[in-house]
């Protein structure tokens, strides 16, 4: 058993001696974006098998892993195209997307029907480890079954065993943690979106919605502000659009121009990230209107002042959503209303599904 202590100076170091433990089958406690985790290599049984011991996990009860990127979570799970709009919208973050498996993980991880948990969360050491580490891990909290988690490493101390606490190869100690729930568990095998387990986000869709032309999307995006016109002048809306090239981004944000009485043309902010418009509607002072697809870093984001315009009588719409990972604190801190809404071109050329999802923290 080993307890190392993060500091500034010493994260590589952390970072060699978590993944020497992984690869040798070990089990590493590891702050997460949520709570303390037990992490073990997903792809080796004995690994997987000390951790089942460890927790005294039921038979047939599943088992997160934690992944590097969308690219490695597509090795281990399927994702379908709408799916995937969704999941690279809310991750990196405090999710935990249930999928079917492709079964290339140790089988004792999955649920009865074939589904496999998998997260990518927020935090700046799991983002190093994975960065540097070849397999998935379990992202599992780090608790015996059916106990609460755990914020610090004392915490969890208190409640083992000497024969528990042997059991752990390394115990990385970040301080106590804040005290957000667990992660969100979302069922993303039906078609709609069912949330298994509550966390710090819910995600809850609203709208499933059919366009024919570009004029049909306009009228959606009205239809929408129009809905939710009494709110607008205590809170912000934030509408965080996502989908391929050409589905409609842009589009869909001229609706909005034309619910709000902007006679300037919206276009698209590509190459300077945000355009301002004045809004002449009575609940509206402002639309701001970003495109995140240059956005190349947090930092980028920050000089973009986007906490200065979270305010009342204010509708941002955000294209290229996926990149809310980067500001999904900063949005938490707001009482905005913010709706993710996806859209994917169908078989006819101009045929959209449109699906508007409600984010919430709990």
């Amino acid at each position: 058993m080993k307890r190392l202590i993060i500091n500034h100076g010493n994260h590589d170091e952390i970072i060699a001696s978590a993944q020497s433990a992984l690869s040798r089958g070990g089990l590493v406690v590891f702050p997460s974006d949520t709570v303390y985790g037990l992490a073990a290599d997903a792809l080796s049984k004995q690994a997987v098998g000390a951790l089942l011991s460890f927790k005294e996990r039921a038979p047939g009860k599943p088992v997160s892993i934690a992944v590097r990127d969308m690219a490695m979570l597509e090795q281990y799970v399927s994702v379908s195209a709408q799916n995937r709009q969704v999941l690279s919208t809310l991750l990196p973050g405090p999710f935990t997307a249930v999928l079917p498996s492709k079964h290339r993980t140790v089988a004792a991880l999955e649920a009865e029907d074939g589904s496999l948990g998998v997260r990518i969360p927020l935090s700046p050491f799991v983002e190093a480890l994975s960065s540097v580490y070849p397999h998935p891990y379990t992202a599992t909290s780090a608790n015996l079954s059916g106990k609460g988690p755990h914020y610090s490493i004392d915490a969890l101390l208190h409640t083992l065993s000497e024969k528990k606490k042997q059991m752990i190869d390394l115990y990385i100690d970040a301080g106590e943690l804040p005290h957000h729930p667990p992660s969100t568990v979302l069922n993303l095998q039906a078609d709609t979106i069912q949330t298994m387990r509550g966390g710090s986000y819910t995600l809850r869709l609203i709208q499933t919605l059919h366009s024919h032309s570009a004029g049909e999307t306009q009228q959606i995006a009205k239809q929408i502000i129009d809905e939710r016109r009494v709110q607008l002048s205590s809170q912000p809306l934030v509408l965080l659009l996502q989908g391929n090239l050409g589905a409609g981004k842009t589009v869909f944000a001229q609706g909005i121009g034309d619910a709000l009485g902007i006679k300037k043309r919206i276009v698209s902010p590509t190459y300077v990230l945000y355009y301002e418009y004045v809004a002449h509607d009575p609940q509206v002072e402002l639309f701001h209107h970003f495109d995140l697809y240059r956005a190349q870093s947090k930092e980028d984001l920050e000089l973009l002042g986007i906490q200065d315009i979270l305010k009342a009588k204010a509708v941002i719409a955000m294209e290229w959503g996926e990149k809310m990972g980067s500001i999904q604190q900063l949005l938490q801190t707001t009482q905005a209303t913010i709706l993710l809404i996806t859209i994917t071109q169908e078989k006819q050329e101009n045929d959209r599904l449109l699906q508007v999802y409600e984010l919430s923290w709990n």
